[in-house]
Formats: structure tokens, C-alpha cells, sequence
């Protein structure tokens, strides 16, 4: 597993999320004081790139205009990809 700085938008995500405001806008204030201090999770399928978690943090990064964002990046099959999304 790697970590990368990752574009935002080539981050998909694939499934809806609930999030909570308040709490992104005061994650995006913690980033912008401290920078991110835990990578998001994203797989890497096929040259693409899903995000399943870290919600928070990745809408913080679009608050604040973010061109990338710290990922911890895993290779996987497609197949993964798909028990993902089940």
C-alpha cells in the first residue's frame, strides 16, 4: 500500500454518503491549520480510483478548493471493486 497525493477529482465515488456538515467545515479548518493528518482510503482499479471512506475529510477537501488529497492507495482487481459496491 502506498500513500500518494491524489487529484480530487479523479477520486470517484461510487456510493452516496450521508455527511455531516458541521462536521466537515470543522475538518476543513483543522486542514487548513494543520494539513491532513490521516490519508483516506482509495482503491486503485484499472488505472481509476474509488473512495469508499473517509467522507469527511474528502468534502473538507473540496470546502477548502483542494487540487489532491493524501490517500493511502491500494491496488485491486476489479472483483473487489464490485464486493465493494454490494
Amino acid at each position: 500500500m502506498q500513500i500518494r497525493e491524489i487529484p480530487v477529482n479523479q477520486i470517484h465515488r461510487p456510493l452516496p454518503r450521508q455527511t455531516d456538515r458541521a462536521k466537515v467545515i470543522s475538518l476543513a479548518n483543522s486542514i487548513a491549520e494543520d494539513g491532513l493528518l490521516e490519508p483516506i482510503d482509495v482503491l486503485e482499479v484499472e488505472g481509476q480510483y474509488y473512495g469508499f471512506s473517509g467522507c469527511h475529510r474528502y468534502e473538507a477537501h473540496q470546502l477548502l478548493g483542494k487540487e489532491t488529497i493524501k490517500c493511502r492507495v491500494r491496488r485491486a482487481p476489479r472483483s473487489v471493486l464490485r464486493a465493494h459496491m454490494a
